[in-house]
């Protein structure tokens, strides 16, 4: 068993590093790039489900915290495959309740899957697009509360959140 939960960290790690070095063909002007960026989330949103068919949310106490992170960035980025990302958010609930995951990493994965559900985020993690040259959320169920709801789960405040990506 050790050596399992040893060799699934090293795959989620590398998993997590396959696609840090792939996003950005997410937004690319070539439909083969985009084409690549989607297999490749998709493949390891399959694989995360049997990940968690097989052990449950994989927690940092399973395979340590930079794993656990990848397994969290996988689940972010099944945006295809929602059946997964409600799972993997469930699981993660449930690893957050028992003080074994991130409360600021699960609120991004909630706003995900909430946007990719059609509905309105919570925290105003996840960007619609800019306008005027400003990074503008999809729409939160309580936008007056939202920096008060991200102040709860340690996320920064909007303002400060978005000032990363117009340096960019």
């Amino acid at each position: 068993m050790a050596h399992d939960v040893a060799a699934l960290a090293v795959e989620l790690t590398d998993m997590a590093t396959a696609d840090h070095q792939s996003a950005v063909r997410a937004n690319s002007d070539d439909p083969a790039e985009q084409l690549a960026w989607r297999r490749l989330t998709a493949q390891h949103g399959d694989r995360l489900s049997e990940i968690m068919d097989e052990y449950g949310w994989p927690t940092k106490e399973l395979v340590g915290e930079e794993a656990a992170r990848a397994a969290w960035l996988i689940a972010q980025h099944a945006d295809r495959q929602l059946e997964i990302q409600r799972r993997a958010l469930k699981l993660m609930q449930q690893a957050v309740s028992a003080g074994s995951a991130s409360p600021r990493e699960l609120a991004f994965l909630h706003d995900r899957t909430l946007v990719n559900e059609g509905r309105k985020q919570i925290y105003g993690t996840q960007i619609a697009g800019v306008k005027d040259g400003a990074p503008v959320p999809w729409p939160c169920e309580e936008p007056e509360r939202m920096d008060e709801l991200r102040a709860e789960v340690g996320i920064e405040p909007f303002d400060e959140y978005v000032a990363k990506f117009a340096l960019a």
